[in-house]
């Protein structure tokens, strides 16, 4: 039968997920040896980074949550996702260009390097916070010669290009997704092919029971009714539908009359 509510959470999977939390880890890192708080008094640059990188993160969680039962929300938040990591290179960029750097061509063997390395696949088990810690710990290591590098132009560099990859996967999700919704709906469609289902499952059911008795006395078709008081109370027996006219009564099949 159909489900109203459809499958949800199960981001932590999701290679676009890895790749934010490494953005937004390395981000954070990134901010507090580049952007010291005493040469960003306002902190503005500092907590403007960490805060779009937060915000992709975060908007990926919420997204998986609400993909149950609204794929408009969840197209939302992920397009909410996609802007935050776009604000949030838009800054390395700005950083960059202020160094006299230039960003790395698509065809540097740095970007190469930094594009080869792959997120392992998630395989979550029954502790799952657990888990996910544990192989994000180790998959920071894999890119922290790039990521933690000791000079920012490097450092900088290598995590716009792994925001370029979360934003290349978040565009096949939302096409996806996009897809999705268009072929199946959404929750309101969900629920009203839900309530068809169980309507024609009703109507089958009604149609392969045997058509009620009529009744001895007028023959009129008979009801089934529950006895409510007498000896016989809360037994089901054949009531005729003419009822109280007509008192004729009929033992159930398989029961007894009052």
């Amino acid at each position: 039968m159909t489900s109203a509510i459809a499958p949800s959470g199960g981001f932590r999977k999701m290679f676009s997920f890895g790749y934010t939390c490494l953005v937004y880890h390395a981000t954070t890192l990134f901010c507090k040896r580049v952007y010291p708080w005493k040469e960003d008094p306002l902190g503005k640059t500092s907590g403007q980074m960490v805060g779009a990188a937060r915000s992709a993160r975060q908007n990926i969680v919420e997204a998986s949550a609400r993909a149950g039962t609204s794929k408009e929300t969840e197209l939302k938040l992920l397009d909410v996702a996609k802007g935050s990591l776009a604000e949030l290179e838009g800054d390395y960029e700005a950083f960059l260009i202020d160094a006299g750097e230039a960003v790395w061509s698509t065809a540097d063997e740095r970007y190469r390097a930094v594009y080869s390395l792959k997120l392992d696949p998630f395989e979550a088990g029954e502790d799952v916070l657990h888990a996910f810690s544990v192989y994000l710990i180790e998959m920071k290591k894999r890119f922290a010669p790039w990521l933690e590098s000791d000079d920012p132009v490097v450092a900088a560099n290598s995590i716009i290009v792994l925001i370029e990859r979360a934003k290349a996967l978040l565009h096949g999700q939302i096409q996806k997704t996009m897809e999705g919704f268009a072929a199946e709906g959404g929750f309101r469609e969900r629920l009203t092919r839900l309530r068809l289902e169980q309507r024609e499952n009703w109507q089958k059911q009604k149609a392969d029971e045997p058509p009620p008795p009529t009744c001895p006395a007028c023959g009129k078709p008979m009801r089934k009714r529950i006895a409510k008081s007498g000896p016989g109370k809360g037994k089901t027996f054949w009531g005729c539908s003419g009822y109280p006219v007509c008192k004729a009564i009929k033992e159930l099949e398989g029961g007894a009359t009052c």
